[in-house]
């Protein structure tokens, strides 16, 4: 993983080939200890594990595989990405991004890192799931 330090929100990254890309992004959120969305993602990757709507478990999509977009956000707590995918007859699949995305030889990230606010996911008994949490600097709100 590959990514320049900066005061700029933004921030590009790079992934190696062979990283997880749900665990390499969810290791850097811990060690900043920062939230961030991912505001764009391209690459490849060998193979992807994603979930799609109302399913229990990911499946697997046997690459080679194209990124066509990745976004979503992370905390350090954890992550919720999307991504779509295309295999080499242009087939497209697209869901939640589990573990065991691994990069083949390259994952071109653009994360925006919110420095003062606290994402965190927090279960919410109206839909059953571990959903957004923000908290904000001092004097700021926000808006729903």
């Amino acid at each position: 993983m590959k990514s320049e330090a900066t005061d700029n929100p933004f921030v590009p990254l790079r992934l190696q080939p062979g990283e997880d890309l749900r665990a390499a992004l969810e290791a850097l959120a811990r060690q900043r200890g920062q939230s961030a969305f991912v505001v764009a993602g391209v690459g490849s990757l060998g193979t992807a594990q994603l979930r799609w709507a109302d399913r229990p478990e990911a499946c697997a999509v046997a690459g080679p595989l194209e990124i066509l977009s990745l976004q979503g956000s992370l905390t350090p707590d954890g992550a919720h990405l999307h991504m779509a995918v295309a295999d080499a007859d242009g087939r497209v699949r697209g869901g939640h991004v589990a573990p065991g995305c691994t990069v083949r030889t390259t994952a071109e990230l653009l994360l925006a890192w919110l420095p003062g606010y606290t994402l965190r996911r927090q279960h919410d008994p109206a839909t059953g799931y571990p959903e957004l949490a923000v908290w904000c600097p001092p004097g700021e709100s926000v808006q729903r």
